[in-house]
């Protein structure tokens, strides 16, 4: 397949007519409150709940490349409010109803960043919207119905989840097959890199530096070591999330897995009537590799899938080049949801990082000894975790008691994952099982879910 650009970190820089500028790197050694490690959508998110909270602390941000450099400015510009994870494990620090509430304060964090962008005059193309889930064969529909069933039975209120037929589904979207779909109202698109940059520059404006082509090299109690200087802090919060395993000490904590993703040229009008999609709705499908699609501000089709779902050694990409393999298998995903865009040109590619925990549950804490807090493990759900994280982690900095800080996500400690070569086998033998899964369920016509899918989640703990 042929693509006009692959890399360049993602298509969302190039909207913004390329990548920004970069901001002065740390000037040396440096004393300050709080030192924020990472400038993507959690660190800057923590930063500004900071300064709205205590204006006169002093707060540094350590970036190694530029601001947004990571997932913040390449995925999919999905903003859910979702509870992705497995409820049940989080009563091992919590109970039902705090879980719960959990997912409910999830879910406010997608109005919560509407209202900050527009407060704070931030142009990210944010457009409130809901999130399909088709369903293409007897086994998907079977899947989304217990995905709502589920869902209800752990108090979603009806007016957020909906399930629609085969004909309600097409008249939205004109995906081929189609018996029904799982609507997922109270969600948003945005051009996620357009979000990172205009936090950056809010958070910047307040008094806050963003150091950036600056390398950390270790963390510890009270100070951050980089390669141009050491940074001694009382708070160090660290946002790293999918390149955490590049930090000292943390290289089994969460894995780098990758997502690539495409953006088509921009769609004629006669091929937009033919597809539908005047909603622009967010789309996926309920298969096992399944792909996240949106329609761009400019008309444009963006879909990403996990295409080489991890590298051997947690290695990460370069400036969002993307292999061929993962290319061509983005490429059928599009064409299996809409195989009306086969005529379109691939005018970008490019890829990512986000991070995975061994029980692929998210997590955030304060650890009051070193105090050292985190957050992340999103596992690919960070657009609007990450603004909630933001906010539990000012209160944890500044040891406030509040809703957040009494959630069972706090101070989760999973265990690590396994040594190489191990958990490259685990996870690329799971996804293997999920495609085989896939192409099962499409062959036979059952409804039921393959018992590949079932052997592939229990193999890495899904």
């Amino acid at each position: 397949m042929d693509v006009k650009k692959n890399g360049e970190v993602s298509f969302w820089h190039a909207d913004m007519g390329g990548v920004p500028a970069y901001r002065p790197p740390l000037p040396g050694d440096i004393d300050v409150d709080v030192c924020i490690v990472g400038a993507g959508y959690t660190g800057l998110w923590t930063a500004y709940y900071l300064t709205e909270l205590d204006p006169s602390l002093r707060i540094a941000v350590i970036e190694k490349e530029f601001a947004g450099f990571g997932a913040s400015g390449r995925n999919g510009g999905w903003c859910l409010g979702d509870f992705s994870w497995n409820r049940d494990r989080y009563l091992s620090t919590g109970t039902r109803e705090s879980v719960i509430d959990f997912e409910s304060q999830l879910r406010a964090a997608v109005p919560e960043i509407k209202r900050v962008t527009e407060k704070e005059g931030i142009d990210c193309d944010f457009l409130m919207t809901d999130a399909l889930t088709f369903s293409q064969t007897p086994a998907q529909w079977d899947r989304l119905r217990e995905m709502y069933e589920l869902a209800m039975s752990w108090s979603v209120p009806k007016e957020r989840l909906e399930l629609i037929d085969g004909k309600e589904a097409t008249a939205r979207i004109r995906v081929p097959d189609a018996n029904g779909a799982l609507v997922k109202h109270g969600v948003a698109r945005v051009q996620p890199a357009k979000l990172a940059r205009g936090l950056a520059d809010v958070v910047e404006a307040r008094g806050v530096p963003i150091y950036e082509k600056t390398t950390v090299t270790g963390i510890g109690k009270g100070v951050v070591t980089t390669d141009r200087g050491r940074v001694r802090a009382r708070r160090i919060v660290r946002a790293t999330e999918g390149y955490t395993h590049g930090i000292r000490g943390c290289e089994r904590e969460w894995v780098p897995m990758n997502s690539a993703v495409m953006a088509t040229e921009p769609v004629p009008d006669a091929l937009w009537d033919e597809i539908g999609w005047k909603g622009n709705e967010l789309l996926t499908d309920a298969s096992h590799i399944y792909c996240y699609v949106q329609r761009t501000r400019e008309g444009r089709i963006v879909i990403g899938g996990r295409g080489v779902p991890y590298r051997l050694g947690s290695k990460t990409d370069v400036d969002g080049v993307t292999d061929r393999t993962s290319l061509e298998q983005l490429e059928r995903l599009l064409h299996r949801v809409l195989p009306q865009a086969r005529s379109l040109r691939i005018d970008h590619a490019w890829c990512g990082v986000f991070g995975v925990p061994r029980d692929w549950c998210t997590t955030a804490g304060m650890d009051p000894e070193t105090g050292i807090g985190w957050a992340g493990g999103y596992v690919a759900t960070g657009v609007s975790t990450a603004n909630f994280a933001g906010q539990t982690l000012a209160d944890l900095v500044l040891d406030r008691q509040s809703v957040r800080t009494a959630l069972p996500w706090i101070n989760r400690r999973p265990r690590k994952w396994e040594v190489e070569p191990l958990r490259w086998l685990g996870i690329r033998g799971m996804y293997r099982l999920y495609h085989m899964a896939d192409k099962a369920e499409a062959r036979t016509g059952g409804s039921r879910t393959s018992v590949l899918a079932t052997v592939a989640n229990k193999l890495t703990g899904r």
